[in-house]
């Protein structure tokens, strides 16, 4: 593929990418740097040819937020609750069979799992959520839980979070969702996240599910005050563990929500921000196999054209998101499978239909 490079400084790069040479830190600060946006895209659009083509997947899944009652006082989050705060829930095993009977169709392929750290219910109360599912809908695998809640289910249950993974294993636990990442840099998380994993925690977490045979998700949540170093440095940091244990399925790169839907629309990332990181994650990323552009964030339109920025995955239908909605997204709560057809065939690529660990389940 020929790539015409209008900023000289990116012609080193270059080289590295079409030799499939990894990138460096001071690599992935000259691509945030330039202004040739487009070069990086063709890069970015580079790899993914060679990893995935014109394949773009998505899946049927359903969002459930067990529970918004939550001892963190993370800055950017609007869907916490304390105990006994209005807006405060807790479903047990009857609230969520209701839920989830209200919004199933037997498309759905995957429940997608994660809500506060609620330390007013006992570790069993998460594990059951997982074995009602399972019991109720075996044919769906139970994707749940972040790092940052392993870690938390560990303090609360007084095990080690190999144990807490191995318990939810048991209740029918098939992969960790990739939330809870945030920036993996310990002068973000003191900032912004202060009572939740630490950056090694979190890392542990999925270092420890992977040994154990699952395969996880992993995020990064862009566009306060992090710098870009920083983002750089936490794609180095999960690039790392990808090369221990291959263990990721796909990186997210999540861009902020404002903390109010009322809130100045300047506090969003910019579209040019989002299609660069995107492009960027695809290039720092070169051991993962898929990068993720999530359209509850950026949009279904930007998302569309990020499918030219290196990206391969546009998530699922979702049904209800909540969590991103709480801090003023801006997109509906959910796409039908047609929708979601339609969005990528409009961007002259393959829609596929996937499982949770990227089976084909039908081209269109």
């Amino acid at each position: 593929m020929a790539t015409m490079i209008f900023d000289s400084k990116l012609e080193e790069i270059a080289e590295k990418v079409k030799h499939g040479e990894r990138l460096s830190i001071e690599d992935g600060l000259k691509l945030y740097e330039t202004t040739d946006l487009l070069t990086v895209a063709q890069l970015a659009n580079m790899v993914n040819q060679r990893k995935n083509g014109d394949n773009v997947y998505f899946i049927e899944n359903m969002y459930i937020n067990p529970t918004n009652v939550c001892e963190a006082s993370c800055s950017f989050c609007g869907f916490k609750r304390k105990p006994g705060e209005e807006g405060a829930y807790t479903m047990d095993e009857e609230a969520l069979l209701k839920y989830v009977s209200e919004r199933w169709n037997d498309n759905i392929r995957e429940f997608h799992i994660v809500g506060g750290h609620n330390n007013e219910v006992p570790f069993d109360y998460y594990v059951n959520t997982v074995r009602t599912l399972k019991k109720h809908y075996p044919q769906a695998t139970v994707k749940a839980y972040t790092g940052a809640e392993i870690e938390f289910f560990s303090r609360l249950a007084g095990i080690s979070m190999k144990e807490v993974i191995q318990e939810l294993m048991k209740a029918g636990l098939s992969s960790l969702t990739g939330g809870g990442a945030e920036i993996l840099t310990e002068e973000y998380r003191a900032k912004m996240s202060p009572d939740k994993a630490s950056t090694d925690k979190w890392l542990e977490a999925h270092e420890t599910a992977h040994n154990l045979g699952l395969k996880t998700h992993a995020t990064m949540l862009y566009g306060s005050i992090e710098s870009k170093e920083e983002r750089l440095i936490h794609m180095d940091r999960v690039r790392q563990l990808q090369d221990r244990t291959n263990g990721y399925m796909v990186f997210i790169p999540l861009a902020m929500q404002p903390k109010s839907v009322n809130a100045s629309l300047k506090r969003r990332t910019s579209a040019y921000d989002d299609l660069r990181t995107l492009a960027i994650s695809r290039l720092m990323l070169d051991n993962f196999d898929h990068i993720k552009a999530y359209w509850i964030n950026i949009g279904p339109q930007l998302t569309q054209m990020a499918l030219s920025f290196g990206t391969d995955d546009i998530h699922g239908t979702l049904i209800e998101e909540r969590i991103s909605h709480a801090v003023g997204a801006l997109t509906s709560q959910g796409l039908t499978r047609d929708e979601l057809i339609h969005l990528i065939k409009g961007a002259n690529k393959k829609p596929v239909e996937r499982d949770t660990f990227y089976n084909v389940i039908k081209e269109y």
